[in-house]
């Protein structure tokens, strides 16, 4: 399976960025997916995730902020950030049920 994270960058308290993950062909819509992020020295936390069917679920941190969505025919898994507050700095991750195995090298989000 290969996952590839894109979309991160720098953007000021309140901005906005949308984050993707492009999947191998027949992973998005067929298994769990979730949405990590990680800053150094520190556990990696769940962001959001979303079922085969299309239902969601979010972290407290971040619920009412970001969306998770997926695009069955292009493959595509993405993580819409809004309002971002700093604590929100960190590596984001896009990872498979059910083992969520970080494959990619991730983005970076940087909120200042």
């Amino acid at each position: 399976v290969q996952l590839v994270e894109s979309g991160g960058g720098s953007v000021q308290v309140g901005g906005s960025l949308r984050l993707s993950c492009v999947a191998s062909v027949d992973t998005i819509g067929r298994y769990c997916m979730a949405w990590f992020r990680q800053i150094p020295d520190k556990e990696r936390e769940g962001v959001a995730g979303i079922e085969s069917d299309g239902s969601t679920s979010y972290a407290d941190s971040v619920k009412g902020r970001f969306t998770v969505s997926q695009d069955k025919p292009k493959n595509m898994l993405y993580l819409q950030l809004s309002d971002l507050a700093i604590e929100d700095t960190a590596m984001y991750y896009c990872a498979k049920g059910p083992d969520f195995t970080f494959r990619g090298q991730g983005t970076q989000v940087t909120v200042s």
